[in-house]
C-alpha cells in the first residue's frame, strides 16, 4: 500500500506561486505523483506547471491500458507523455506576447508493481530513501550541475553558485526536450521524496531526511516551515510518497 502527502507554498518572496503537483487517489489503477516548478514573466511559469502536469497526467492514464506492462513499455510512456507536455507548453507560449519564454520543470514517478518508473525535466528533485540512507536519483539540468561534472567546481561551491537558477533544461522552452527517464525499485518502506528547488535550496539534505524518515504526513508540512524561516526565497512543494 502506498501514503502520499504533499504541501507547496508560495514561500516569503514569491507574489505567485509557480509549482504545481498531483498525487493519486489511494485506489488508482495508475499510482502516479507529479511535481513542476514553473518560470516565465506574468503568470507564464503558473500556467506552464498547470498545463505539463495535467496534458503528462492525461497521456498516461488515456494510454495505460493499451500498453503492454513491461518495464520499456512504461519507461516509453513516461517518456511520450513528458514530450507531449513539452509540445503542448511550447504552442500555449506562442499563443500571447505575456507568455512567451514560458517553461517548468517536471517529475513524474509512476508506480507500479513495487517499481517507480521516473520522469525528469530540470531541476526539480527525487530522493529515495531506504533504510539509513537517502540518494538523489535524479540529475539537476542545470548550469552549475554541469560545473560540478565538469569538474570546474565542487559540490560545496555548486550550493552558492550566483548562477545555480541557470537550467540548461526545462519543458516548454524548446519545440523538442530529451527528459530523463529511469526505473528504481519501490520496496515496502522506501520513502520517495519530491520537491522543488524552493525547498532543496533552502533546506539542507540532512534535513530532508531526517523529517521524511520521522514522518511522512508532517514532513511537508515541517519541511516548509524551515524553508520559510530559512528565508523563503522561492516557491515550496514536496510531495513524499512512503511503500508502507
Amino acid at each position: 500500500m502506498i501514503k502520499a502527502y504533499a504541501k507547496s507554498d508560495v514561500g516569503k518572496v514569491r507574489e505567485i506561486n509557480q509549482d504545481f503537483y498531483y498525487i493519486s487517489e489511494p485506489l488508482d489503477e495508475v499510482q502516479l505523483y507529479m511535481l513542476a516548478d514553473g518560470m516565465g514573466g506574468y503568470n507564464g511559469g503558473e500556467i506552464a506547471s498547470k498545463i505539463a502536469i495535467q496534458t503528462a497526467k492525461s497521456y498516461i492514464e488515456n494510454n495505460f491500458q493499451e500498453i503492454n506492462k513491461d518495464k520499456d513499455s512504461i519507461i516509453q510512456l513516461v517518456a511520450s507523455s513528458m514530450e507531449y507536455a513539452n509540445m503542448v507548453v511550447y504552442e500555449k507560449a506562442k499563443e500571447s506576447k505575456e507568455l512567451e519564454g514560458m517553461g517548468t520543470t517536471l517529475e513524474i514517478c509512476l508506480i507500479y508493481n513495487n517499481k517507480a518508473f521516473i520522469g525528469h525535466v530540470g531541476d526539480s528533485r527525487i530522493y529515495r530513501i531506504r533504510k539509513e540512507f537517502m540518494r538523489k536519483l535524479t540529475q539537476d539540468h542545470s548550469y552549475v550541475q554541469k560545473l560540478v561534472k565538469d569538474g570546474t567546481i565542487t559540490q560545496e561551491e555548486a550550493i552558492h553558485h550566483p548562477q545555480k537558477n541557470m537550467l540548461m533544461k526545462a519543458l516548454g522552452c524548446n519545440a523538442f526536450v530529451e527528459p530523463d527517464v529511469m526505473v528504481r525499485g519501490f520496496q515496502k518502506e522506501d520513502i520517495f521524496v519530491m520537491s522543488s528547488d524552493g525547498l532543496t535550496n533552502m533546506v539542507p539534505q540532512e534535513e530532508i531526511y531526517r523529517l521524511a524518515k520521522k514522518d511522512i504526513e508532517q514532513a511537508p508540512k515541517e519541511l516548509t516551515e524551515m524553508a520559510n524561516e530559512n528565508g523563503g526565497y522561492d516557491n515550496i512543494t514536496i510531495v513524499v510518497i512512503k511503500n508502507i
